[in-house]
């Protein structure tokens, strides 16, 4: 997959579980995360949004768990981005930076809320008019 935006992070010891792996939902963190930095790096502010009256949610999430995380382990989280209609759609892959495995593939929809009704947003449209072909 052709990536857009990548940023790094390292997994903490209270994010994991007793098994000594990542706990499920932090992976979700994770991506929101990353999310919320892609929408930085196009200048957008999520609280400035949200002033405006305008809310992107997440609306539907595939996730897919392949080989989990420990403590200490640095990786690297990864984003796409297409649009289906009214919903933006990321696909999200998380890779463990020592040998580029990839632990986490996410595909997470969100939509977007205008003074709390389903609408669409030109500004998230002309802040990711180059990323969706």
């Amino acid at each position: 997959m052709k990536y857009i935006f990548e940023t790094r992070m390292e997994v903490r010891d209270y994010e994991c579980d007793i098994e000594g792996i990542v706990n499920n939902a932090q992976y979700v963190h994770y991506c929101e995360h990353t999310r919320h930095l892609f929408l930085k790096a196009c200048g957008l502010s999520f609280a400035e949004m949200h002033e405006k009256g305008v809310d992107a949610v997440v609306a539907r999430m595939q996730l897919q768990y392949k080989v989990p995380l420990r403590p200490d382990d640095e990786f690297i989280s990864r984003l796409n981005l297409t649009k289906e209609g009214i919903k933006y759609v990321f696909h999200q892959d998380i890779y463990r930076a020592s040998d580029e495995q990839l632990c986490f593939r996410g595909k997470i929809e969100l939509v977007c809320l205008v003074n709390g009704r389903l609408a669409s947003s030109p500004d998230y449209d002309a802040a990711f008019e180059k990323y969706i072909a």
